[in-house]
């Protein structure tokens, strides 16, 4: 995984040194910036396959970057977080973070979730290249997501997500059961963080014109709305 470029931006050397080893070992070429503004001039002059944001940091912290990055492009976002900032976390989830890890962390957990959000880049469905639902249409491969034909920007995650729902329209899913078919099973994920990336699934689609794309069914889970058709 040598042609996967991992950018870990935190103003801590000796996090970010820890952080390369492990992402080392793990096969992905790591890139370093000291600081928010370096970080974003790497994002801009060579994209990454993924960022590491330290949420913590002076000047342009985490939260920022997430926000100046999301401006322009899609790459998905990991963001690290102290123990006790749950806001932060929360926030940085609905600026368009697809995951996070607290401090301090256990590198086999960070690279296990820059696995998993790696694979929902590629499609949480990749044996289906299209879906349809009434005026949604969906290319996970492609990171395609359209409402009547115009194109609606997610996340990574949001994309897993709605794949998801989408291959199976008639199908309830629990929460469990979604938790574990996007981030794996055993992967630990708070009900806080499933509900920041369906808040923002449905505030995108809702903005496209299409405020009936998710259902919930109360105590039972989720599953696709009509999108639009009666």
């Amino acid at each position: 995984m040598r042609d996967v470029t991992i950018l870990v931006v935190d103003d801590d050397g000796q996090i970010r040194d820890v952080l390369k080893i492990a992402l080392e070992r793990a096969g992905f070429r790591v890139v370093q910036a000291r600081d928010g503004v370096e970080g974003l001039r790497s994002v801009q002059m060579a994209p990454p396959d993924l960022a590491i944001l330290d949420i913590g940091m002076p000047e342009m912290d985490g939260l920022e970057l997430c926000r100046a990055i999301r401006r322009d492009s899609e790459v998905p976002i990991l963001f690290l977080t102290a123990r006790d900032d749950e806001v932060d976390r929360i926030l940085g989830l609905e600026l368009g973070g697809d995951d996070y890890v607290t401090k301090p962390f256990s590198p086999r957990e960070l690279v296990a979730r820059v696995r998993a959000i790696l694979k929902r880049t590629k499609g949480a469905v990749p044996e289906v290249r299209s879906l349809e639902r009434g005026r949604l249409s969906l290319s996970p491969e492609a990171h395609d997501c359209r409402v009547d034909g115009i194109v609606v920007q997610l996340t990574a995650t949001e994309i897993a997500i709605l794949s998801r729902l989408m291959a199976r329209p008639a199908q309830v899913f629990s929460r469990p059961k979604l938790v574990d078919a996007i981030w794996g099973p055993g992967m630990i994920v708070s009900d806080r963080t499933l509900d920041s990336h369906l808040r923002n699934l449905r505030s995108k689609l809702g903005d496209a014109g299409l405020e009936d794309a998710i259902d919930t069914l109360h105590g039972v889970g989720l599953r696709m709305g009509p999108c639009g058709v009666a």
